[in-house]
């Protein structure tokens, strides 16, 4: 969901073109979280670490069109 939670441990962003924007999140301010291009999908954030909806992020895309 939107409130989901995920471990981020630095502060460092990624500027990337907004057309490949999945999810942005904010802490301070607004940045962007998910990012994809064709087959290739990045996140700003630990999903190892993030406990209960970070196995679910993992799980989703394991199995997406599987």
């Amino acid at each position: 969901t939107s409130e989901s939670e995920f471990y981020f441990l630095h502060s460092y962003v990624f500027k990337a073109i907004k057309n490949f924007q999945i999810a942005q999140t904010n802490y301070s301010e607004d940045f962007i979280s998910i990012i994809n291009y064709k087959n290739i999908y990045g996140v700003q954030f630990h999903p190892e670490k993030s406990l209960r909806n970070g196995l679910l992020l993992i799980k989703n895309f394991i199995n997406y069109n599987a």
